[in-house]
């Protein structure tokens, strides 16, 4: 009788928690975690965003929800969040424009880089989309959204308040 494959076992997560890939710094897979434990331990692992453009190239730029879990109430240039096991860059930033704003698009990678700003170190990919105005931003996500031409941002950029990794994002 042969042996039965074996099979790397999984960390026990709960429903509201997805598993990660725990990353290199070549972004070479090293193993499955949980996104608390990859934040605690400050191991890298992937995060997908993109910056949204209307047809008049207006940038996207909207305020986090107050109940958000991570920065709170500050305001954002991309929308994304952490890819889930098994996922391209690509596919984890679609998934978050449609559930973040409710819409169908398909992100072009710009690049991405080993972000060490905000809560942890990950590998941020930075993708493009044109987008339409129309739009169902998910309240628990989005608490207000706008359009904005390049100088509105970079005046925004000077008032308010934004997320490390929107920084990171338009420096490069």
């Amino acid at each position: 009788m042969s042996e039965a494959p074996q099979v790397s076992a999984l960390p026990c997560l709960t429903f509201s928690e997805t598993g990660q890939e725990r990353v290199d710094g070549r972004d070479r897979l090293l193993g499955v975690v949980s996104r608390r434990e990859a934040i605690r331990e400050g191991w890298l692992h992937r995060v997908a965003v993109t910056v949204c453009r209307d047809e008049r190239g207006r940038i996207l730029v909207h305020r986090r929800s107050e109940q958000a879990s991570r920065f709170p109430g500050l305001h954002e240039v991309e929308v994304g969040g952490a890819a889930r096991v098994g996922e391209s860059y690509e596919q984890a930033a679609a998934r978050e424009l449609a559930e973040e704003l409710g819409i169908p698009a398909l992100p072009r990678l710009l690049f991405a880089f080993i972000n060490r700003g905000g809560l942890s170190p990950h590998w941020l990919g930075v993708h493009e989309a044109v987008v339409p105005d129309a739009m169902v931003p998910d309240p628990d996500e989005v608490a207000w959204h706008g359009w904005l031409t390049e100088p509105e941002l970079d005046s925004a950029l000077l008032e308010w308040r934004f997320t490390p990794d929107s920084h990171e994002a338009l420096s490069r």
